[in-house]
């Protein structure tokens, strides 16, 4: 369901909007905030609630891996979009889970029209770092349907 109002959005954001993403900033367009719900000292997978305002998305990035590694996208309030590299976009709701395998160039981020959480899960594996590539353009996002 698209939500346009921010304070209607937080009722059903179950896992907390959290605080502005400051650390990532430069790698969004628009604003994101992040909510841990994992502590990496105590727990080998990191898991956090990731919400975008209305046309926020992250750069197109990578998570490398040698094995095992990637990310799971568990959708959770609103409306988003994933897309890998040469692949149609994807649309996202609430209960969608998106399986991204290490290594596989891609992005998400809100619907230009509704706020958007996700919960991302790291996958632990072996020499992982992720990697931060170009902006997804204002014509890129502007074509999604």
């Amino acid at each position: 369901m698209k939500i346009t109002d921010k304070d209607e959005f937080e009722q059903v954001n179950v896992f907390g909007t959290g605080d502005a993403n400051t650390a990532f900033a430069q790698y969004f367009i628009g604003n994101s905030f992040l909510n841990p719900l994992t502590n990496p000292k105590e727990c080998p997978v990191f898991l956090a609630n990731v919400t975008f305002e209305p046309g926020c998305r992250n750069n197109w990035h990578i998570h490398h891996a040698e094995k095992g590694g990637g990310q799971l996208l568990i959708c959770t309030a609103g409306e988003g979009w994933y897309q890998e590299e040469g692949k149609e976009a994807v649309s996202l709701l609430p209960g969608t889970v998106i399986t991204i395998p290490a290594n596989v160039k891609h992005w998400h981020g809100a619907k230009a029209d509704s706020w958007f959480s996700h919960i991302a899960v790291e996958v632990p594996g072996e020499n992982t770092e992720n990697e931060w590539c170009e902006p997804v353009t204002d014509e890129e996002y502007g074509a999604l349907k």
